[in-house]
């Protein structure tokens, strides 16, 4: 199996202080990986550094064989719209749009025809059984239909890798344990590669592999 993400010597510094220090890793296509760590530890910097949103002091990140590192800001927007899905804790939903609206957003820069965006947003949220809930904006939403739009969202681009910063960390643990089944499904179903972050071990323990993190250091 082919590595989809490899992350060589990463260090992240703010200031003088180390966030990250001198992380390797790799991930294979189809996992399902989980970045545990204590409040602090540096998961959310390494997750930001391993899909392009920050860049690091020093080392390099691949995914899919294309270096991401020190790339041009717009060649980096462009990948990671054609090939990263993201999904945040707090939904990052643009307020003033519906539902497909907001799924729908990152097919904006394509060009494509408003019908053929609204029918691929329909699509997915068909998929996450909230296509009732279409023209509703994100204020008239519980937080797990807002969390479910958010994979729909993340999907509509046919992504390679998914990254999740605590998905189910807004929200009960009902509710959360019904988004972790969406991306179990999408994992399983899919071939999707996964890599989230949580500080839930229960969750944890129901992916691939886990990668815990201490002090801005992979310690196993």
């Amino acid at each position: 199996m082919n590595n989809i993400l490899t992350a060589t010597g990463l260090n992240k510094a703010f200031d003088n202080l180390e966030v990250v220090k001198d992380v390797s890793l790799t991930i294979k296509k189809g996992e399902f990986v989980c970045l545990v760590g204590k409040s602090g530890s540096g998961k959310t910097t390494l997750l930001s550094l391993l899909s392009g949103l920050e860049q690091p002091t020093s080392g390099e990140v691949s995914i899919n064989g294309t270096s991401i590192t020190n790339s041009l800001e717009n060649d980096l927007a462009l990948f990671r719209r054609k090939a990263i899905g993201f999904v945040f804790q707090s939904f990052n939903l643009i307020p003033t749009l519906s539902a497909w609206e907001n799924v729908a957003l990152p097919l904006f820069p394509v060009k494509m025809e408003k019908e053929k965006r609204q029918e691929r947003a329909m699509e997915l949220l068909g998929q996450m059984e909230i296509d009732h809930r279409a023209e509703h904006r994100p204020s008239a939403l519980s937080g797990g239909e807002k969390q479910r739009i958010a994979i729909a969202r993340a999907l509509v681009n046919y992504p390679e890798i998914i990254f999740a910063d605590e998905p189910t960390g807004n929200l009960d643990s009902e509710t959360g344990g019904a988004i972790m089944n969406i991306l179990k499904h999408l994992h399983k179903n899919r071939g999707l590669s996964i890599l989230m972050v949580s500080h839930d071990q229960e969750l944890a323990a129901s992916c691939d592999r886990i990668i815990h993190m201490k002090d801005g250091e992979v310690v196993s």
